[in-house]
């Protein structure tokens, strides 16, 4: 039976789940890259912190999501969970940017203006 406050469990799953999946791929990616890469503009302890709160991350996002999976889509995850992924997902995303933007304009020929 619907209780009223609780969310569709059909909306959990079309909205909830592939968020999820979002998460622990842009988590793995940044991952990847904060392992793989050196980082210029990154002291070797923050890119090490960064990539600490992007494990712990990817380990929340794990359980949430195993949560999700035992309860058949029944729960949710509340938004003050969700924000802090989200801006750490910004952070990496920045810095890839950031890196791919630096790396660009080494390898471009001098003189060039874009």
């Amino acid at each position: 039976m619907f209780k009223s406050g609780l969310p569709d469990p059909d909306l959990l799953k079309n909205v909830l789940e592939p968020l999820l999946d979002d998460f622990q791929d842009w988590f793995a990616r940044s991952q990847t890259l904060l392992e793989k890469e050196v980082i210029p503009f990154l002291e070797a302890p923050a890119q090490a912190d960064l990539l600490d709160r992007v494990k712990r991350a990817q380990q929340e996002v794990s359980t949430a999501k195993s949560l999700f999976r035992l309860t058949e889509g029944t729960v949710g995850v509340e938004m003050a969970v969700l924000v802090p992924w989200h801006q750490l997902l910004m952070e990496c995303w920045r810095v890839s940017s950031r890196l791919r933007t630096e790396r660009a304009a080494a390898n471009s020929p001098a003189g060039t203006q874009g």
